[in-house]
């Protein structure tokens, strides 16, 4: 058995999207010849919690866990946000307020001030810690997951004290991330970011990433060998393909709606069709498991859509399966921003197995698109595609009256948790000898 420390700042029983990637490897490891040492912070800013992923963690798993600082707490009061408030990863605006001056001032600081991030103070005190258990525990390599990319600079310098192989996995880009141009950066900050992120990628013996985009992107910055190992789903979450008979025509988003996530054209679409077709104004219903941002409510309630929204602000993992797999089509919305066609959402995965049509916004021609194509599991269409949307709606809609309404979903076993736990488990092994 290799002995693997893995160092990442999302683990149950925090929520979300950041914390599956590596607990389905943590799951699945041991087939592989690896034996999981989990380093993680004892009290982090958790966007959100869900308890029922603490009952995925096998066995007997060591972890090492350590308070650590972090700038929230000022932020909270510097802009006058309750101490229960949770923070989003990303910029997303729940309140009928536009950014004030404090807000302005707090994303400066994070964006200058705390680079990379605002974990960054648990950098000094978690290499300290961990060298002083290399000294003492025998680990064969290092594997960090970022964001936040403050983990990947705890690796570099474990890397450089103890000369043990280091693995840096990268869940989202760095200086290409969607929300890195709000981050209101000086000239010096946006410097010293890609001075950083340069550091990471020439000095990590070996990098997984998401998706070919994302490793098309960090060739340009450091031309070296990248490991596409995507997000997955996992079959044992998968409990049943049937479906519900419903009158309910409903298109299910999972995750957040932010902004850039807003999907005009298919709010005008559907604001049309519920005009000129009763029945499909009768049955639709929009559900959204997520938090929404108030830009993306205005725009429902503009079109005429708010009777038909339902949201749902969290729900536990096994849960948002059970939504997906009830939904008549599943809405995947990829952010409007310029590095869309890398984007490569971790739901994705999941809709797959939930084996329900998908209706992709996002670049026809993007790494999201190609994904859809090839299992056959759907449609992409343009940011501002309406009529191609309303025609193809209108079509899925006829189908969903005669019962019709099913998806391919074709040679997704690849994209199984297992499989790609095989994949990334290989790629450790290679850094060891």
């Amino acid at each position: 058995m290799r002995k693997v420390l893995i160092i990442t700042y999302y683990w149950p029983p925090s929520g979300g999207g950041g914390v599956q990637r590596w607990l389905k490897f943590v799951k699945y490891f041991r087939n592989y010849g690896i034996e999981p040492v989990i380093f993680t912070p004892e009290n982090p800013e958790r966007p959100s919690v869900d308890t029922s992923l603490l009952d995925e963690i096998p066995d007997g798993i060591e972890i090492i866990k350590n308070k650590i600082w972090e700038p929230y707490s000022f932020y909270k009061k510097f802009t006058g946000r309750k101490k229960s408030d949770k923070i989003q990863t990303a910029f997303l605006n729940e309140k009928k307020v536009k950014s004030n001056l404090l807000e302005n001032i707090a994303v400066w600081v994070r964006g200058n001030i705390f680079i990379p991030d605002a974990r960054k103070y648990w950098i000094k005190p978690s290499v300290k810690l961990l060298s002083n258990y290399l000294n003492n525990n025998k680990i064969d390599a290092i594997v960090t997951t970022g964001p936040p990319h403050s983990a990947h600079l705890i690796g570099y310098q474990l890397k450089q004290n103890t000369g043990i192989p280091w693995l840096a996995d990268f869940r989202d880009p760095w200086t290409n991330i969607d929300y890195y141009k709000d981050l209101k950066l000086g000239k010096r900050a946006d410097k010293k970011h890609h001075k950083l992120e340069k550091l990471i990628l020439e000095k990590a013996d070996s990098i997984s990433v998401i998706s070919p985009g994302m490793q098309s992107e960090f060739m340009s910055i450091v031309n070296r060998n990248y490991h596409i190992i995507p997000n997955g789903y996992d079959s044992e979450d998968i409990i049943d393909h049937s479906i519900t008979e419903t009158d309910e025509f409903v298109l299910s988003h999972i995750g957040s709606m932010s902004k850039t996530r807003t999907p005009y054209s298919l709010l005008e679409a559907l604001s049309e069709l519920i005009i000129e077709n009763k029945s499909f104004d009768k049955k639709l219903t929009i559900k959204n498991v997520g938090k929404i941002d108030m830009h993306a409510l205005e725009n429902f309630k503009k079109n005429n859509l708010s009777e038909k929204l339902e949201i749902v602000d969290y729900l536990p993992h096994n849960e948002v399966i059970a939504e997906q797999q009830s939904a008549s089509m599943l809405l995947l919305l990829v952010n409007d921003t310029p590095n869309a066609k890398l984007i490569l959402t971790g739901k994705i995965f999941e809709y797959l197995a939930s084996k329900r049509p998908i209706i992709c916004i996002a670049p026809e021609d993007g790494d999201a698109a190609k994904v859809i194509d090839e299992c056959e599991a759907g449609k992409t269409f343009g940011f501002e595609e309406k009529e191609k949307l309303k025609r193809y709606l209108v079509e899925s809609f006829e189908k969903f009256e005669r019962g019709e309404l099913v998806a391919k979903s074709k040679n997704t076993e690849i994209y199984s948790r297992e499989k790609l736990t095989e994949k990334m488990a290989k790629t450790i092994e290679e850094i060891c000898n």
